[in-house]
C-alpha cells in the first residue's frame, strides 16, 4: 500500500481532506461491500408495492362482499317487494296463512328495545368509564376493568336464559308493579307502564339489551378517556375544578369523537341482537297498546322464529325483506353517527 511520510496511507490522507473541505480531495476507493445492493433495494420495493396491491384487494373485497349482501338481500326479497310494496313498512299485519305480512311490529320492536337499551347502557357505561379512570384506586382498576371485559365474553343465548328464567320472574314480581306505582301514575308516560306485569315484554328486552351492550360502551369510554393527556386534567385540577367539571370540560370534549364511536358500537350490537331477545321479548305480532310491558317482537327475533319453518315464495321472501331493513337501519345508525362526528371535528376546528 503505498504510503506519504510518516506511514500514512492515501485513504487516511483522503479522509482527513474530505473532512476538513479542502478542495482537489482523493476520492476514496470503493471497499468492498460499501456500495448498496441494489437487488435487495428492488426487493424491497416489489415488496411494499406487492403489500400495497395485497392491502388494497382486502379492503376492496369487503366492498364486494357487502355489495353482494345487498344485492341477495333485495333478489331474495323481490317477490315481497312486488307483493306489498311500500305498505309492508306501515302494515301490522303479520298472517303467514293468508300470506299477508307487514313490518310495523317488528320495526317498532327493534327501535323501542335499542332506545331502552341505550337509554339504561350510556349513562352506566359512563359511570363505569369515570370510575375507572378518575376514582377507582390503582389496585382495582385491572381486576374491575377485567371483569367488566369478561360480560362481553358471556354468549348472547346465556343472556336470552337467565333473562326469562331468573330475570323476568323477579322482574314481573317486584319492579313492574314498582313501576305501576310510581311512573304509571303519570299522565301520559303513565300509558307506557300499564297491563299486567307478565315479565317478558318490550321492557324486559331493553333491560337485557343494556346488560349486554354495557360492556361495549364501557371498555371504549375508558379507553378514550385514558388517551387524555394528564397534563391537561392536572392543569385542570390545579385550577381547582372537580372530579365532575374535569371530566365534562377537559375528558368529554376531548374524547367526543370515541365516545360517540363507543355508543354506536353499543347500539349496532343491541339493533343485531337475536337469541337473548328472543327469549324475553314475547314473539308476538300485536301492537294494542304502547305499554312496554307488552309482548313484542323484533326483525332478529321473527327472523329466528320462522325463517326455518317458512315455505319458499312470499313467506320467505317477507322474512328476506326484513333483513334488508335492518340492514336499512343500521346504515341510517352508521350515516347519522358520521354526520355527528363530522359535526363534532367541524365545531372543533372552528373554534381552534
Amino acid at each position: 500500500m503505498a504510503q506519504y511520510e510518516g506511514g500514512v496511507s492515501i485513504e487516511e490522507t483522503a479522509e482527513v481532506r474530505l473532512a476538513s473541505g479542502e478542495a482537489g480531495a482523493v476520492p476514496l476507493p470503493r471497499q468492498e461491500g460499501a456500495t448498496p445492493n441494489l437487488q435487495a433495494t428492488r426487493l424491497s420495493g416489489l415488496g411494499d408495492r406487492l403489500f400495497a396491491l395485497v392491502a388494497r384487494g382486502f379492503a376492496i373485497l369487503a366492498l364486494v362482499l357487502l355489495t353482494a349482501i345487498v344485492v341477495a338481500l333485495v333478489f331474495a326479497s323481490r317477490e315481497s317487494l312486488e307483493a306489498f310494496g311500500f305498505g309492508f313498512l306501515v302494515s301490522s299485519e303479520w298472517n303467514p296463512p293468508m300470506e299477508r305480512f307487514g313490518a310495523l311490529v317488528p320495526i317498532y320492536g327493534t327501535l323501542v328495545t335499542s332506545a331502552i337499551a341505550l337509554l339504561i347502557a350510556v349513562p352506566v357505561s359512563f359511570g363505569i368509564a369515570l370510575f375507572l379512570t378518575e376514582l377507582a384506586p390503582a389496585w382495582l382498576r385491572r381486576p374491575l376493568g377485567t371483569a367488566i371485559e369478561l360480560l362481553a365474553a358471556i354468549p348472547s343465548i346465556v343472556y336470552g336464559m337467565w333473562g326469562l328464567l331468573v330475570f323476568a320472574p323477579i322482574f314481573a314480581q317486584y319492579v313492574q308493579p314498582a313501576l305501576q306505582a310510581t311512573l304509571g301514575e303519570v299522565p301520559l308516560i303513565g300509558r307506557l307502564f300499564a297491563g299486567p306485569p307478565l315479565g317478558i315484554g318490550l321492557l324486559c328486552a331493553g333491560i337485557i339489551l343494556a346488560i349486554m351492550i354495557i360492556p361495549y360502551i364501557a371498555a371504549v369510554m375508558r379507553d378514550v378517556f385514558e388517551v387524555t393527556p394528564a397534563m391537561l386534567k392536572e392543569s385542570a385540577y390545579g385550577l381547582g375544578c372537580t372530579t365532575w367539571e374535569v371530566v365534562w370540560r377537559v375528558v368529554l370534549p376531548y374524547t367526543k369523537a370515541g365516545v360517540v364511536g363507543g355508543i354506536m358500537l353499543g347500539l349496532g350490537r343491541a339493533l343485531g341482537e337475536t337469541m337473548a331477545v328472543t327469549f324475553v321479548i314475547g314473539n308476538t305480532n300485536y301492537l294494542n297498546s304502547a305499554s312496554l310491558f307488552e309482548p313484542g317482537n323484533s326483525i332478529t327475533s321473527a327472523l329466528a322464529n320462522e325463517f326455518a319453518e317458512a315455505e319458499p315464495g312470499l313467506h320467505t321472501a317477507a322474512l328476506m325483506e326484513l333483513g334488508l331493513i335492518l340492514f336499512g337501519i343500521t346504515l341510517i345508525v352508521l350515516l347519522i353517527s358520521m354526520l355527528l362526528l363530522h359535526r363534532l371535528s367541524k365545531g372543533e376546528g372552528a373554534k381552534s
